[in-house]
């Protein structure tokens, strides 16, 4: 398959890093497989939007089992070059998600892009989270997190710090889905080539504290409880909630196209607990419930609950059929302050 990519120089140079990006990321992964795990180095798996003719894109997944629940590094680059109806020019964008094995090590969550309308005008968008199973173990690995973030972002610390602390929020829990998150929403400085400098070194910044933060507690916890895991099952479970009811990027690129649904939901960990996730049904506002409900048709009836392929789809088209039934509920989805639709987002 062939992917034609976007005719837009700036929507070019954006795909350049964020291929950069992914190959660095994915080396320092594999890296962390070969020193703790069985050395299984990630695997690329292509898709294409309208086979290739409006782009498409690769995620390297995760494939060591001993260091990783699931992971997943995703780049796309989609684009509307020979259609002047759309609005959009281009969306080009890496996301990435590694829910670690180890219930001691956290996981993390990092999404840039750059998207460009038919006009010409364009903007940037930069998140990342840290995202740990123990809330007991996290106070110092949130505070290097957010340390990275201030010293990477400068002047632009406090707002996307304040932006990611809103959209990450799960009201009807009463906490956040993180413990440091980040989230520059609409970005640019009038300067491309300094804004994408500084898209980069973010980027970098993120994959090389998580990479430390990882392997440190890889060496420092060879060894977890039963209890430990049961900790990291109720955390994989708030994280599919909170993807699947509140993630306006998930819930726009699922409601786009149904040409990527496996990528998309390639954030979900390999296994929740159905149980706590039917708990919070009574807790959601109508109509979420009844989106609640819908997932859990869609997911087995064990515990704990295994989320394989079939299943990611299945999740897929309960969050479309949802949204198509009841639009006005998207405005119940998470806001920084006002969050645009994007393309693929693969949260």
């Amino acid at each position: 398959m062939i992917r034609i990519p976007a005719k837009s120089k700036q929507a070019q140079e954006a795909n350049n890093l964020v291929e950069g990006l992914q190959a660095y990321f994915v080396s320092k992964l594999n890296t962390i497989a070969l020193t703790y795990g069985e050395g299984k180095s990630c695997e690329p798996v292509e898709w294409g939007r309208d086979e290739g003719r409006h782009g498409g894109g690769v995620r390297y997944e995760a494939r060591d089992e001993i260091v990783f629940n699931r992971g997943s590094v995703n780049m796309s680059q989609v684009h509307y070059d020979d259609d002047e109806r759309k609005n959009l020019g281009s969306a080009t964008a890496i996301s990435t998600i590694i829910h670690p094995r180890n219930p001691h090590a956290p996981s993390v969550h990092m999404h840039i892009s750059w998207t460009q309308m038919r006009d010409g005008k364009g903007y940037w968008r930069i998140m990342a989270d840290l995202n740990p199973s123990l809330l007991s173990e996290s106070h110092l690995d949130a505070k290097i997190f957010s340390k990275m973030l201030e010293e990477v972002s400068h002047e632009h610390y406090e707002e996307g710090k304040a932006q990611g602390d809103r959209y990450f929020n799960i009201p009807v829990l009463g906490r956040t889905r993180g413990v440091s998150h980040y989230y520059l929403e609409g970005f640019n400085s009038g300067d491309f080539n300094a804004d994408k400098i500084f898209a980069q070194k973010a980027g970098e910044a993120v994959i090389d504290t998580y990479i430390s933060i990882l392997s440190s507690k890889l060496e420092l916890h060879p060894r977890f409880s039963k209890e430990d895991k049961e900790e990291q099952l109720a955390y994989h479970t708030l994280y599919l909630f909170q993807v699947l009811t509140l993630d306006r990027g998930t819930t726009s690129g699922l409601l786009i196209h149904d040409q990527n649904d496996v990528g998309i939901m390639g954030s979900i960990p390999s296994h929740i607990n159905r149980n706590i996730l039917a708990s919070w049904t009574a807790k959601m506002p109508v109509p979420q419930d009844k989106l609640v409900e819908s997932l859990l048709k869609a997911l087995p009836k064990e515990v704990p609950t295994p989320v394989n392929e079939k299943t990611k789809i299945a999740l897929a088209n309960a969050v479309r059929k949802h949204y198509k039934k009841y639009p006005q509920a998207l405005s119940l989805q998470a806001s920084g302050e006002s969050v645009p639709p994007t393309v693929d987002n693969h949260k």
